[in-house]
C-alpha cells in the first residue's frame, strides 16, 4: 500500500506499519570517506537482522539490534521508526510516540511514521491524527491505507461526505479495501480514477489555516 524503495512486514487497514531499510546510491558509496561507507553497510546491515527478527518473532534481540543501529546513527529514522513498531505493539504508547518523533525529526515527510503516529492519536485526538494523515498522502498520494483512515476519522466526525470522497480515494488505489469500508458509505466508493481530483480538493479543504 506504500510505494518506494523497501518492503514491508505487514500492513493492513487497521494494522501498525512496518518500517524498511534502504540503501544509498552507489556514486555516492564511491564518494563517500571509507568510514562513512563502512557504518552506512553497517546500520544496512543491523537493519536487516533487525527486520529477520522481528519475522522470527525474536523480539528483545530485534529491540537491541535497533539501537545498535542508533549507536552507530543516532539520527537513522528507520530503527527509530521500528522501535516505535515494537512499542506500539506491545502497548507502550509513550515510548512509539517518542520513536516515531525521533524518526519524523530525521525525515518530516516519512509516510509510515507519520501513519503510525497517526494511529496512536486516532481515538484521543483526532484532529491531530487528521493533520497527520494528511501529511501522509501529502508525502505519498498512493498511501491507500493512509486516505482510508482520513475516511475513518472523518465519519466518526460526522464529516459524511469528505469522508465518502476519502474512502472513494483509498479503494482507488486498493479495491481490496472496499470490504472495510463501513456499509453506511460503501456503495458510494466504488473505484473510480475520476474520483482522484475531488476526494483531493476534500482532503485540502480541511486543512486548518486554509
Amino acid at each position: 500500500m506504500w510505494t518506494g524503495v523497501g518492503a514491508a512486514l505487514a500492513l493492513a487497514a487497521g494494522a501498525v506499519v512496518w518500517g524498511a531499510m534502504t540503501y544509498a546510491d552507489p556514486a555516492s558509496d564511491d564518494a563517500a570517506p571509507g568510514r562513512v561507507k563502512n557504518d552506512r553497510l553497517r546500520t544496512d546491515a543491523l537493519l536487516h537482522s533487525g527486520l529477520l527478527q522481528v519475522r522470527h518473532q525474536d523480539i528483545p534481540n530485534a529491540k537491541a539490534t535497533f539501537r545498535r543501529v542508533l549507536a552507530l546513527d543516532p539520527e537513522n529514522k528507520f530503527a527509530w521508526y521500528n522501535l516505535g513498531v515494537l512499542a506500539q505493539n506491545e502497548g507502550h504508547r509513550a515510548d512509539a510516540h517518542h520513536a516515531y518523533d525521533a524518526a519524523l525529526k530525521s525525515d518530516a515527510s516519512y509516510t509510515s511514521a507519520l501513519f503510525n503516529k497517526a494511529l496512536l492519536l486516532e481515538t484521543s485526538d483526532p484532529d491531530a491524527a487528521l493533520t497527520l494523515l494528511r501529511r501522509a498522502v501529502a508525502a505519498d498520494p498512493k498511501a491507500s491505507t493512509a486516505h482510508f483512515h482520513i475516511g475513518a476519522t472523518l465519519a466518526r466526525k460526522g464529516r459524511d461526505e469528505q469522508a465518502r470522497d476519502a474512502y472513494r480515494r483509498a479503494v482507488g488505489l486498493d479495491p481490496s479495501l472496499r470490504p472495510r469500508v463501513p456499509e453506511a458509505y460503501r456503495d458510494s466508493v466504488a473505484p473510480s480514477p475520476s474520483s482522484d481530483e475531488s476526494t483531493e480538493a476534500a482532503v485540502n479543504s480541511e486543512t486548518p489555516g486554509r
